[in-house]
């Protein structure tokens, strides 16, 4: 009898544990596009709004996007070609319990913990193929390409400033993120993390990234074009920026109309892609000996931080010691780029558009001299 009730007991266990790992634990709250599938088990899904997510779903997007937002309001969001797998995620009424495992496999992820507090940061585990990833901070990207590289970039609060803090782990050593916009990346698993920088970007471009859908206004829109191109009225007798249009619908208003399918080309999230080849250019730099103040096979630089971004110049540096090139980026009322011999003498005195003046001298400087004004 004993034996039969410890039998029981087991079966009892495993059908509640097979029924914990099968309730929902988020859903799919926005998608685009074609080609998302979920894997469950044995099964494929082709999922839609409001699709239940659960533990062990491997997530794959295509030539769309993708939103699951779980049950504790922790958001997760993909952009196309990207790949996730929900190892576990445990809600428990002990908070101590509670977990949350992701493995980003492929692509562009977006990940945003939640409000509700109901799975403690220290329980969150993200892995890549070449990287783990503690969490302290709320709000992150990570980028994958196909040889397994990552890209790790913390993103700020609602007040600009850093989310937190994210640890990012490899057999060859730790980089603690701490800064808004700081980024790292890691080539593969035995390697340390790059070392940080703060990359030159703002909400507004992550965000747009990030766009699952556009916004209804801009749905609207794209369907009366749609509608005035298939035998409508014609476009050219159709002023969509119209000043009455705004005056008569309040919902478009001028901050929700400053999205535009430029937006999305131009920042592309091959960005972050591109992003992460330059990161790594920059650490082969450092491990040359090019870097501020420092002379050799790089340039001898001073006024700005090199290689990286300046917080007071705003200046982005990158030296190639491969190409023998030194170069400066700026985005401050204009974009500025600048490419010069790393063994030029140069000075580059800029003025960006709230008047800030900044001095960069390369090697000796004087012999070419820069004068950068923007007032845009």
């Amino acid at each position: 009898m004993r034996q039969l009730l410890l039998l029981n007991k087991i079966l009892l266990t495993s059908f509640l544990a097979v029924g914990l790992q099968s309730d929902p634990i988020g859903d799919v709250t926005d998608i685009s596009g074609s080609g998302s599938k979920v894997l469950r088990t044995n099964e494929t899904y082709d999922p839609d709004l409001d699709f239940d997510i659960v533990s062990f779903d491997d997530v794959r997007t295509g030539q769309g996007r993708l939103e699951v937002t779980f049950v504790d309001d922790t958001t997760l969001k993909l952009t196309e070609h990207s790949k996730v797998i929900i190892d576990e995620v445990v809600y428990d009424p002990d908070p101590n319990k509670s977990k949350m495992a992701m493995r980003f496999a492929a692509g562009t992820a977006r990940f945003a913990t939640g409000k509700i507090g109901l799975v403690p940061k220290k329980n969150i585990s993200i892995t890549t193929p070449s990287a783990n990833i503690a969490i302290r901070g709320t709000d992150f990207t990570t980028t994958v390409d196909e040889i397994g590289r990552s890209l790790v970039i913390l993103l700020p609060d609602a007040n600009g400033n850093a989310s937190g803090e994210i640890d990012v782990i490899t057999a060859g050593g730790t980089i603690t993120l701490n800064e808004a916009y700081q980024a790292t990346m890691v080539p593969n698993f035995e390697s340390p993390p790059s070392q940080p920088l703060i990359l030159d970007l703002d909400l507004n471009m992550i965000d747009n990234m990030f766009i699952v859908s556009p916004p209804k206004e801009i749905q609207k829109q794209e369907q009366e074009q749609q509608a005035n191109s298939n035998g409508g009225d014609n476009l050219l007798d159709v002023d969509l920026l119209e000043e009455n249009l705004l005056e008569e619908d309040p919902e478009l208003s001028e901050d929700k109309l400053e999205f535009t399918e430029l937006d999305i080309d131009l920042l592309d999230v091959d960005l972050l892609i591109d992003v992460l080849e330059v990161m790594e250019e920059i650490e082969k730099a450092r491990a040359s000996g090019s870097s501020t103040n420092t002379s050799g096979d790089g340039a001898f630089i001073k006024g700005t931080t090199a290689p990286g971004f300046d917080k007071v110049t705003n200046f982005n540096t990158l030296i190639d010691t491969g190409s023998g090139k030194v170069t400066f980026f700026r985005d401050a009322g204009g974009v500025v780029s600048i490419t010069l011999s790393v063994e030029a003498n140069a000075t580059l005195n800029a003025t960006n558009n709230t008047g800030a003046t900044s001095e960069i001298i390369t090697n000796e400087g004087g012999a070419i001299s820069i004068i950068i004004r923007q007032n845009g």
